[in-house]
């Protein structure tokens, strides 16, 4: 009798990206009390700082230190350039880059989308966009979208059908997704079939570490098929094993994250 083939990754490390200089220019605006945070870049081109070039090297030190049948054979990343800095630096101090297909840009991973609350800190949402404020408070982040952005629940749709695709074209192989905190969270609620209530308490708990690790295994008896259990979350012994310093900045837009 034939088997269906996995449609699971056997093993599934989730990523933050590193520090970036998106994350120092946030706290620099809520330390001056400022509506606006301070980046020159779009979004999408902020840059690790050098305190994130180190967590992702560190990071790709302890994968380097992984029995090589353990390692990822894959690397998916959002397409923005603190998730594919952080992506190659792993991949680069791991010994990945020789021994792995190139670096996968999968737009489906991006960054939540803030439409007209872009770069506005909190009190700057409440100052220029207050029926936004109140808006959110009432719906909750989960299902707030602002004007020309995202909800969670959207972020969720499109990881959906990317999860599709790895199953499509990459089931049970070893991969890693270097992305962005509301990626992560998101990515549980789905692998984990979570309620709204379940993933935002985790979220209230404590913010995703830079280059922390969520990971999880193919376990064949959670579900028909199987499914994906979790191993760990949230783990920062990579960086701390080489005294880098550990941050959870929220990302520029964490006000409505």
């Amino acid at each position: 009798m034939d088997h269906p083939r996995q449609r699971h990754p056997s093993t599934l490390w989730i990523v933050r990206h590193g520090e970036s200089a998106g994350n120092v220019a946030r706290d620099a605006a809520h330390a001056a009390g400022a509506a606006r945070i301070d980046i020159a870049e779009r979004d999408v081109d902020v840059p690790l700082s050098p305190l994130g070039e180190r967590q992702a090297h560190a990071l790709g030190l302890w994968f380097a230190g992984l029995p090589e049948g353990e390692r990822p054979n894959l690397v998916l990343a959002s397409p923005y350039r603190r998730a594919v800095g952080t992506a190659g630096a792993i991949r680069s101090a791991s010994g990945l880059a020789r021994h792995t297909p190139p670096l996968l840009i999968d737009e489906r991973l991006r960054e939540k989308e803030f439409g007209i609350l872009d770069r506005l800190t909190r009190t700057g949402i409440e100052q220029m966009h207050p029926e936004q404020a109140e808006l959110r408070r009432d719906l909750g982040k989960f299902y707030h979208r602002p004007p020309g952005g995202e909800s969670w629940c959207d972020v969720i749709l499109r990881l959906r059908s990317a999860f599709d695709t790895i199953g499509l074209h990459h089931g049970g192989k070893r991969i890693m997704i270097v992305a962005h905190q509301v990626v992560v969270l998101c990515l549980r609620y789905l692998l984990e079939d979570m309620t709204e209530e379940e993933i935002l308490r985790i979220d209230a708990e404590a913010d995703v570490a830079n280059c922390g690790v969520t990971e999880y295994t193919f376990s064949p008896d959670i579900r028909p098929g199987g499914g994906l259990s979790l191993v760990r979350y949230n783990f920062v012994a990579p960086l701390e094993s080489r005294g880098t310093p550990v941050t959870s900045e929220q990302d520029v837009n964490d006000a409505t994250s």
